[in-house]
């Protein structure tokens, strides 16, 4: 399984597809004032079909180029009912049964998708290049005993040959592209395939600014420290390519997230909600809103981020997208969790309780949160138990699936016994297990929405009293998790401390502007405004 699934299971399951009329596959509209007659953006796709086949082709590529699954699906099959000889058709259908960059798909699944290719391979209307393509999907759908990882890696290797074949080619280079990211080994910590990947597209971007593919891909290869900066650009474009798509509208963040950009992140997944809002699709919506309640938490907006937990974890567990069922689960343990250890509520953290009927792995969540809030209050025994029952959780997952291939280090698993560790006085243990995860995450990076672990590891240090050692982990958390809120108001705590006013005064005025909207609820950003504001007076007099 691709690391970006690691990374985030949000990112990996909330993957949707705008509504589109059954009536009418290519023309449909909603009251938004967007034209959603090409609200997926274009692509040039020349095939062998009819005209008729050519136009719903064409829009359902650029669908697909969005993750819209479900809408790319039934403009496959439009152009099939349009040319049933139309064989790139059917390859189109089969390529919205595997979704890339979060999926592994069971085997009916994997049967579904093998009897589309064999339809497209007998349909007359198609030539060499259109052939390629079936042949490079076919190569993930044909039945064989391979692993997911060895499929998506048979799969990127027909489709880097197809782009050698035919260069001139952009969809052969972009779905090469995007074959990369998907078949990205999770113990690769040198970005080789992300950074090949957005070498390609920006190749394509040069001639193609307006790609529906192009932007959308750059942003997932460059959701990384390393690479987030420099998809900035991309960022702010994607969503005006596809305006009536959620899943563009909302992409963005994921870059806004990584930089800081709180506002911007705000304004994407709010815009993002209320597309998919419009088409009742819950998954769809739930996936903006984890990303927006991480941005109202960041600028302190505590009461807007409580309203969109509330909102989320009510939503009933129904309407889901086919394959993306098990994210009423993520969103029961991961909204709660985050919101607790967010604003540091470490007595409900500890409270926190699985729900039922979802996969062990859901159920970690829950039990790494109520680890960590246990080894803040130093409750042994809490603690204990829940570390007892992240282990378990996370062993049964792995039982279940054996498919999966994992990153080099659990980081629910060494964040809860870290924090065990610490509650027990083991201070150096606790710092061992954090690190292996620091060094990886310096690397490739932490989940979009999810906690720095070199942040918890400055936490530590600053409860043990040392704030000299702790501003200096803060500064570089911040690095690479920029503006955020515990951060920032930690790197000024811990300068305080150690008697640096002028450094501690330098965050907590960054903290205040970061937090300009926000009531001064929680009791460490009234400390920031006013040691910040006196510091003003201080100046002015």
């Amino acid at each position: 399984m691709k690391r970006i699934a690691t990374l985030s299971i949000c990112a990996a399951l909330a993957l949707g597809s705008a509504a589109v009329a059954q009536e009418d596959v290519h023309k449909h509209h909603h009251d938004d004032g967007v034209d959603h007659t090409t609200n997926f953006g274009h692509v040039n796709f020349q095939t062998s079909c009819s005209p008729a086949a050519q136009t719903q082709f064409e829009t359902g590529v650029a669908a697909l180029h969005s993750f819209e699954y479900t809408s790319a699906k039934k403009l496959f099959g439009a152009a099939e009912q349009a040319d049933s000889e139309c064989a790139i058709a059917y390859w189109g259908e089969a390529m919205t049964l595997w979704h890339q960059l979060w999926d592994t798909p069971k085997q009916d699944v994997l049967n579904e998708g093998w009897a589309m290719i064999q339809k497209g391979e007998k349909a007359k209307h198609t030539s060499a290049r259109e052939s390629g393509y079936l042949k490079a999907v076919e190569a993930y759908y044909k039945p064989s005993k391979q692993t997911p990882d060895e499929r998506a890696t048979a799969y990127s290797d027909s489709m880097g040959k197809l782009h050698d074949k035919y260069p001139d080619d952009e969809e052969a280079a972009v779905f090469y592209a995007l074959s990369l990211l998907a078949s990205e080994p999770p113990t690769d910590t040198t970005l080789a395939n992300p950074k090949k990947a957005v070498a390609i597209l920006n190749q394509v971007l040069a001639k193609d600014p307006d790609h529906p593919g192009v932007t959308h891909y750059i942003i997932h290869a460059s959701d990384n420290p390393h690479m987030a900066q420099d998809a900035v650009a991309a960022a702010k474009k994607y969503a005006s390519i596809a305006p009536g798509s959620p899943h563009a509208v909302h992409m963005p963040s994921h870059i806004f997230a990584r930089v800081g950009y709180w506002q911007d992140s705000i304004n994407s997944n709010l815009a993002a909600i209320a597309i998919a809002k419009k088409g009742n699709e819950v998954d769809y919506q739930l996936h903006p809103m984890d990303f927006l309640m991480y941005a109202y938490l960041q600028t302190g907006q505590d009461d807007k981020a409580r309203t969109t937990e509330q909102e989320a974890v009510g939503m009933e567990n129904k309407g889901y997208g086919r394959g993306r069922e098990p994210f009423y689960y993520y969103v029961q343990a991961h909204f709660p969790s985050m919101l607790a250890l967010e604003l540091r509520d470490w007595k409900a953290a500890e409270a926190l309780q699985p729900v039922e009927g979802g996969e062990p792995g859901f159920k970690a969540i829950t039990y790494w949160a109520q680890a960590v809030g246990a080894g803040h209050l130093k409750d042994v025994a809490k603690a204990q138990e829940a570390v007892k029952n992240v282990d378990a959780a996370i062993e049964a997952e792995n039982k279940a699936h054996p498919e999966y291939s994992h990153a080099p280090v659990n980081t629910d698993k060494n964040e809860a016994h870290a924090w065990l560790a610490y509650a027990q006085g083991n201070n150096d243990e606790a710092f061992r297990l954090l690190k292996e995860v620091i060094d990886y995450q310096d690397k490739v990076g932490k989940g979009e929405v999810e906690l720095p672990a070199r942040e918890m590891y400055a936490d530590m240090l600053l409860e043990l009293n040392r704030p000299a050692d702790a501003l200096e982990q803060y500064k570089i958390s911040l690095k690479t998790d920029p503006n955020r809120f515990n951060g920032v108001y930690g790197a000024g705590k811990a300068a305080e401390m150690a008697g640096q006013h002028e450094v501690a005064v330098g965050y907590y005025k960054q903290l205040a502007e970061n937090c300009k909207e926000a009531a001064p609820v929680r009791s460490e950003l009234a400390h920031a405004r006013e040691v910040a504001g006196g510091a003003t007076v201080a100046a002015g007099q």
